[in-house]
């Protein structure tokens, strides 16, 4: 979000850096680990480091384009300026989609967590009556404004990190070194072909768990000397993310070995096999604290997300930014509502897919955006600039354009279906809306970010200056 006063107190290195790391490690860092085992045994680190780098890549171009605008919205609003409105609009609903398959994945991920040793969640009503009650009450306590989800965020951050490090530290001292063995499944070996297939599957989903950095350039525009901290918070959270996944996939692998593939809670049960029961109970804890805080935060952001398409751009209709007295956004929160409790039907792994393709939709228009400014010069940089010219967006429109060939065709029909409801409400209404808004003198301007002077004779200059890290 943008700063609404420059008096507003501006946030560290560290709190972005935080905050990055609570945003991008979410409930798949504690139950995908079994679905990419499943595909690459031991390898499965490997996978894991080319979907870092493949994400960095566009983390970077993420961090150009910060430096362009000053606007809320990241990616839509980069495609709204670069290849005009209806670009805007497709993002749009398109990140509002993308928070509702995020929100919905996080509440599954809670009821597969208890289903996991509450068998009582086996049975689907009560699965679905928790599932449907606890979106419900998230929306009920958003609608009294946001000074419970700062707690709940900071809690929830807490235990995340905590029962990390906890299970690298002391599950290190219990590794057995027969069970880093296969090193790829034997499917994988067979041929070239096989091996490709099986990397893709395992890729398409570690990718996920990179996803939440898309947010960072935002917030690092609140931070004190962005056009320092914006590349180095987005490097510095990458590499500690990097880290963090690659140790607990080793270290899980190296306690309960070929187990890691027929557990849905994978880091729970190495846990528990290295120390006991007690060591499932920490864990399965801390990934409940953690799960839940997350599906919180993305109850609260989705709806205001949806409300700024309204009230700040005239991307949506009026009605659809209304707030109540509390200036919680309602409308936004109960269409999030409905929209999650019919996403809650589908599987956790489906889920996941869906916001993969979800956010591929939203980088492949910002990467592309990338290169048309570097091209023409429009939109120029302040404060950070990404090095290399053309080179890191190709490779980073080539990485993203790999995983087209990994998505399911049902994934596909989600997202094309999506594209094309999205078209037609532009169409319809989007378009004519707009048309009338720039009759009268309303319509949103495309801005970019300046930084102004005035010298001595009064005209003013405009100052240019980047920050390169290579």
């Amino acid at each position: 979000m943008t700063l609404k006063n420059s008096s507003t107190k501006k946030l560290s290195f560290i709190s972005i850096y935080f905050l990055g790391i609570n945003g991008v490690i979410g409930s798949g860092a504690f139950l995908l680990p079994q679905e990419i085992y499943k595909d690459m045994n031991l390898l499965s680190v490997v996978v894991l480091l080319a979907a870092a780098l493949t994400v960095s890549f566009i983390a970077l171009c993420y961090a150009d384009l910060s430096s362009r605008f000053t606007e809320s919205g990241a990616a839509w609003v980069y495609s709204y300026n670069a290849f005009g409105r209806f670009a805007g609009y497709e993002l749009g609903v398109f990140i509002w989609f993308l928070g509702c398959c995020t929100y919905a994945a996080e509440v599954v991920a809670l009821l597969t967590t208890l289903k996991s040793f509450l068998p009582a969640y086996n049975n689907q009503v009560i699965y679905f009556s928790t599932a449907i009650g606890l979106i419900v009450i998230f929306s009920i306590i958003n609608l009294f404004g946001q000074s419970l989800m700062k707690i709940i965020d900071n809690i929830s951050s807490a235990a995340k990190l905590s029962t990390i490090v906890l299970f690298i530290l002391v599950g290190a001292f219990f590794l057995k070194q027969a069970d880093f063995t296969p090193i790829m499944p034997v499917a994988a070996a067979a041929n070239t072909g096989a091996f490709f297939h099986h990397f893709g599957a395992a890729f398409s989903v570690v990718f996920y768990l990179f996803t939440g950095f898309s947010f960072i350039p935002i917030a690092a525009r609140q931070m004190n000397n962005p056009e320092k901290n914006i590349p180095r918070v987005l490097i510095a959270v990458m590499i500690s993310v990097t880290i963090l996944y690659s140790l607990m996939i080793l270290i899980a692998i190296g306690i309960i070995g070929t187990k890691m593939g027929t557990s849905t809670t994978p880091i729970a049960t190495a846990f528990k096999s290295a120390i006991g029961q007690w060591g499932y109970i920490i864990i399965i804890i801390g990934m409940l604290m953690s799960i839940f805080g997350v599906a919180f935060a993305c109850s609260f952001n989705t709806p205001t997300l949806l409300a700024s398409l309204s009230n700040e751009h005239a991307l949506l209709p009026k009605w659809v930014g209304k707030t109540n007295k509390y200036d919680a956004p309602w409308v936004g929160i109960i269409m999030t509502m409905i929209v999650t409790c019919i996403l809650i039907t589908q599987s956790y792994i489906f889920l996941v897919s869906c916001i993969v393709l979800a956010s591929f939709v939203q980088y492949v228009p910002s990467i592309l955006a990338v290169i048309k400014f570097k091209h023409n010069g429009q939109f120029p940089n302040h404060g950070f600039s990404l090095p290399g010219g053309y080179l890191i967006p190709i490779l980073a429109l080539l990485a993203s354009g790999y995983l087209v060939f990994n998505f399911t065709w049902k994934t596909i029909t989600v997202g094309g279906f999506v594209a094309l409801l999205t078209a037609a409400l532009y169409l319809f209404d989007g378009k004519k809306r707009f048309v009338a808004a720039e009759q009268a003198g309303t319509a949103p301007k495309r801005t970019a970010q300046s930084s102004q002077t005035a010298d001595p004779n009064g005209a003013t200059k405009v100052r240019h200056h980047s920050y390169h890290i290579f």
